[in-house]
């Protein structure tokens, strides 16, 4: 039996060093391409018409700031058009059609369109929204996002080349160093927004539209099938399904649109479990189309190390589980045992995260307008943290994973925001008032969060025996287990009396 856990154990770790290889040959296509410089062909001798849809539901603490900033996007007004798609059901209605009412009397040409119903959710919001509107490109931008006034001025003329058919901006932060969670989660967007995007892009692979801060040909859209609400990521599954099409994106890296991470672990938690579940969803939804597609191998490998990459959480979760029960094995059969697999593998699977993330928060502070806003030293601080968290998300990923297998269907919950930033007052008594002062939050225990602590404590055992025993080789990465499932449980508990004791009903 001893054997057979072993064998399984390290089956499990070289998946995941495949993974961690990849991570490194992500970072030389970056390395190799990152001075490639894209321009547009030419530039429209006459401006299209653009439509800028703003898809919201349940958003009253940003959505005015939204509009606030939308307006402000420098394009002809006779050729610009802004819908504001909302499906909420509470009074983001009225605070939304008031703003609408405002901007529409002094001359903008912005349009309030509410559902009553949530068929197909953002997906759906979108569709109809495209069906009301004769603008030739779609701009989307979500309720928390501050798009600059320049962003249709740095994107539009791309579209002169009739086979580009999408383009990215870059997220950036506006609450980047309001706490440990929001710095975390930066640096793991970071990395996709920095290194894998530009990497893929600029390699001749396909990415993703992001769901935000982007605009469409409509043309493209149509021609790929339209939004569908067969999956919780609709852009990821639009994204490829456009490519595949024969469609070119542009990934514009040093174009950045600020937005608003989640402050609280529920949140950041909901929205990792939808973003896992759909792309899972989205691989198996064209996988055979993938395989089957015309196009290089390089991009289909890559293609599926992309949209499977959540796959790896169920890893995660299978090496949880069996970590503390190798640590006795292998102390029983003498430490040295099998000691020659550990550090090649050591290497693609741990170091590889270290080393992505490292690399990606050098690229940001040296070779970015990030600069201003980021010490040069400190986020690098956060990569242990950043790596804990990853590991503690991972019962929360898997059930992502595993509902998506069993294709069991499930509803797009947004990730609510509460219009924080890094300027102001981000006191502790000001973080506080964040928390009680909202009617959005998670009011409930679930038991992802109780398995989350049970695991902890499962991990603290592991740590205790490592300790004991003088296996300080292994202490580190143990810990890290340790940190990570006390860190996403004990701050979803600690976060619930907030939720339950709200003023705001």
């Amino acid at each position: 039996m001893g054997t057979f856990i072993l064998v399984f154990y390290l089956s499990i770790l070289i998946l995941m060093s495949i993974y961690g290889i990849n991570r490194y040959y992500t970072i030389y296509l970056f390395k190799k391409h990152r001075h490639d410089i894209i321009t547009p062909l030419s530039e429209f001798k006459k401006l299209p018409r653009v439509t800028i849809q703003l898809p919201i539901f349940n958003e009253k603490y940003v959505v005015e700031r939204l509009i606030e900033y939308v307006v402000k996007i420098r394009y002809p007004r006779e050729l610009l058009e802004i819908q504001v798609l909302d499906d909420s059901t509470d009074e983001t209605c009225e605070i939304a059609k008031k703003k609408c009412k405002e901007k529409k009397n002094e001359g903008y040409n912005i349009k309030y369109i509410h559902r009553e119903n949530r068929i197909g959710f953002k997906a759906g919001a979108l569709e109809n929204g495209m069906n009301l509107t004769k603008g030739e490109f779609i701009a989307i931008f979500d309720a928390d996002f501050l798009p600059p006034a320049d962003f249709l001025e740095r994107t539009i003329h791309f579209f002169t080349d009739s086979k580009v058919g999408m383009i990215q901006a870059r997220w950036d932060h506006v609450n980047r160093r309001y706490s440990l969670l929001t710095e975390c989660q930066s640096i793991l967007l970071d990395g996709h927004f920095m290194i894998e995007h530009t990497a893929r892009n600029r390699s001749g692979r396909f990415f993703n539209f992001n769901g935000t801060a982007g605009i469409w040909r409509k043309e493209t859209i149509i021609d790929a099938g339209g939004w569908q609400h067969d999956t919780l990521t609709e852009d990821l599954d639009l994204s490829y399904r456009a490519q595949l099409k024969g469609w070119n994106f542009i990934y514009m890296p040093d174009l950045t649109v600020p937005a608003e991470l989640p402050i609280e672990m529920t949140a950041f938690k909901s929205q990792q479990f939808r973003w896992a579940k759909g792309s899972i969803q989205t691989f198996l939804k064209l996988k055979g189309k993938i395989l089957k597609a015309d196009i290089p191998f390089k991009v289909k490998l890559e293609a599926f190390f992309h949209i499977g990459a959540n796959f790896m959480y169920a890893l995660m979760f299978l090496l949880t589980v069996l970590m503390p029960v190798i640590l006795v094995i292998r102390f029983e059969r003498g430490y040295k045992h099998l000691a020659f697999l550990d550090v090649p593998i050591f290497v693609c699977a741990t170091l590889s995260v270290f080393m992505f993330y490292f690399y990606t928060e050098y690229i940001v502070i040296k070779e970015t307008l990030s600069v201003q806003n980021r010490s040069t030293t400190k986020p690098l601080v956060y990569l242990p943290f950043v790596v804990a968290i990853g590991i503690g998300l991972c019962i929360n990923n898997s059930k992502a994973v595993i509902e998506a297998v069993i294709r069991k269907q499930s509803p797009f919950n947004r990730t609510p925001k509460y219009n924080v930033s890094d300027g102001g007052n981000n006191s502790v008594s000001e973080r506080v008032k964040h928390l009680f002062d909202n009617v959005y939050r998670t009011r409930k225990l679930d038991w992802v969060t109780i398995i989350e602590f049970i695991l902890a404590i499962y991990m603290s055992y592991a740590v205790y025996f490592t300790f004991k025993n003088d296996l300080f080789l292994s202490l580190p990465l143990i810990a890290l287990f340790q940190i990570g499932f006390f860190y996403t449980s004990m701050l979803s508990i600690l976060q619930m009396p907030f939720a339950l004791f709200s003023s705001r009903k």
